[in-house]
């Protein structure tokens, strides 16, 4: 598969569709309250997980949640929503630089990085990929911008409405690894295919943070708006 930086906007599709995702690769506690809210440390290196193709679900798709995410012997109701920027690469990447990063960028789009806490935190003895890569918990879309539309991903709003309820309202001014940069560092001594999306972390509003938590639920419609992007919508469903 061959991708080539146009000025269009692109529909979002599964690995079957035009547009093939080949890798998802989450930052972690890339925004310092978030780290915070968690009573954890702000990382000085990118943390970084890998999600499951398996997990990709388009704008106005349902968000599924399995009964092994339900179960109360892992934690109950524990899946939560991560409001997100997405960048897709157009070109192989490797030992780039910041500049060469850039133009490697297909595009943007809104994600949602959705996470089984217990499965994340308790359940897979510290590995993220479990609670993160349930099929359906990684939706995108609702397409994807072109690079050229968006000169600096550094100056988008990024906001999470829980039934139109806001819970996560930023900005990706405060990353602490600006997206050039984090692509650059992915990028050292290891290849970034063309296809791969990079979730670039979320803003502080997490489910989890809050007292009590929040946790999704069925029938429970989450947005992800992000400036310039666009705004992608789901329904959580249980399975």
């Amino acid at each position: 598969m061959d991708l080539t930086r146009t000025d269009r906007r692109i529909a979002v599709q599964t690995p079957s569709g035009p547009l093939e995702i080949r890798s998802i690769l989450g930052i972690g506690r890339n925004y310092a309250e978030h780290a915070r809210e968690q009573a954890a440390e702000v990382p000085e290196r990118p943390m970084i997980f890998v999600k499951s193709l398996g997990a990709l679900c388009l704008h106005g798709e349902d968000i599924v949640v399995p009964p092994v995410a339900r179960d109360p012997e892992a934690g109950g109701h524990q899946t939560d929503y991560e409001a997100e920027l997405g960048v897709i690469l157009a070109a192989p990447l490797r030992d780039a630089s910041a500049s060469e990063a850039g133009d490697a960028v297909l595009g943007y789009c809104c994600a949602n990085d959705v996470s089984a806490r217990w499965w994340q935190k308790q359940g897979s003895g510290g590995q993220f990929w479990r609670g993160k890569s349930f099929d359906t918990y990684c939706p995108i879309g609702p397409a994807v911008v072109p690079a050229a539309d968006i000169p600096d991903p550094q100056r988008l709003s990024v906001r999470c409405r829980l039934n139109g309820e806001t819970m996560q309202d930023g900005t990706t001014a405060d990353m602490i690894f600006p997206v050039f940069d984090l692509l650059a560092d992915l990028s050292r001594g290891t290849t970034l295919d063309g296809g791969t999306l990079i979730l670039t972390g979320t803003p502080s509003g997490v489910g989890m943070a809050r007292t009590p938590p929040v946790w999704l639920r069925d029938g429970d419609r989450v947005e992800v708006e992000i400036g310039s992007v666009g705004v992608l919508s789901n329904t959580v469903r249980f399975g």
